[in-house]
């Protein structure tokens, strides 16, 4: 079991009161980071992107109903997902905390007048093919109309902290 022998699992059911733990728990799941741009410039911290699709390319994200950009993203027809390097913790940060972090940054407008952060290490531009109302958020599916990347190492989100994935065991 890879040191795990006798490790004591929390058992709780999720709701109100375990609230914290629950959170705990999905911090368990390493996820890579983003930052979704739109038009305005508007841009927001994600770590809920996920690949849905090849053919046809669609990629989703979730936005939290409760965000203070929701009134931007919620039917926002054209966004890009920027896929963040180790090197971009601050970026991420800095969109985690404002929707307007873009002071300091390299970046261009694109298509729809879409915000693109530079070098990042993948970039999807996006038209926004669904939504799904899913509890406290809202499932957006985006069908990728360009998509840009480089080598690097990516930003990693686990535990409530930022890392970055060691290769090799």
């Amino acid at each position: 079991m890879d040191g795990a022998e006798g490790a004591f699992m929390q058992d709780f059911t999720p709701g109100p009161d375990t609230s914290r733990a629950f959170r705990d728990a999905l911090g368990k799941f390493a996820t890579g980071v983003t930052v979704i741009t739109a038009p305005g410039p508007c841009g927001i911290t994600a770590n809920s992107f996920s690949s849905v699709s090849l053919e046809p390319a669609l990629v989703l994200w979730s936005l939290d109903k409760a965000s203070t950009r929701f009134d931007v993203y919620h039917d926002c027809p054209h966004y890009a997902i920027h896929v963040m390097g180790v090197e971009q913790a601050d970026i991420a940060m800095g969109f985690a905390k404002t929707r307007s972090a873009f002071e300091e940054l390299d970046w261009s407008v694109g298509a729809h007048d879409v915000p693109l952060i530079e070098y990042c290490l993948a970039r999807f531009e996006c038209t926004l093919e669904a939504t799904h109302d899913a509890g406290d958020h809202l499932i957006q599916v985006g069908r990728v109309t360009r998509a840009q990347l480089r080598e690097g190492t990516p930003l990693v989100f686990a535990g409530g902290q930022f890392g970055h994935f060691n290769k090799g065991l």
